[in-house]
């Protein structure tokens, strides 16, 4: 007769990897880049209107980045307060940011460091 032989199969667990997540505080301090996320304001008539009548800044920014992302970029470049950041990808591949500004900071004082108005 043929013995068998048992042969012991080890399987090796492997353990998920930590991603390390960084804090906002950590992304500023290394290399924050506003403009990476802001390409450039878009001029247009109702971009100009908002500026008067909503207290709004219009931007083009990467249409990979995200409202929490556009917020703190403007937060950072101009030193303003925003209240809330509105997006909408037009069919031309650009994703457009509608920024509107707490009251205390107009839009206007922006528009005119940008050389929009």
């Amino acid at each position: 007769m043929v013995e068998k032989k048992e042969t012991k199969k080890t399987t090796k667990v492997e353990k998920p990897k930590k991603t390390e997540k960084k804090t906002d505080k950590q992304k500023a301090s290394k290399g924050f880049n506003p403009f990476n996320i802001l390409l450039y304001p878009h001029l247009a008539e109702k971009s100009a209107a908002l500026v008067d009548t909503q207290n709004k800044i219009v931007f083009v920014v990467n249409p990979n980045s995200s409202k929490d992302q556009i917020k703190k970029a403007i937060e950072v470049a101009f030193g303003v307060k925003v209240v809330d950041v509105k997006t909408e990808n037009t069919p031309y591949g650009e994703k457009k940011a509608y920024i509107k500004l707490h009251p205390s900071t107009p839009a206007t004082e922006v528009a005119t460091k940008l050389g929009t108005l």
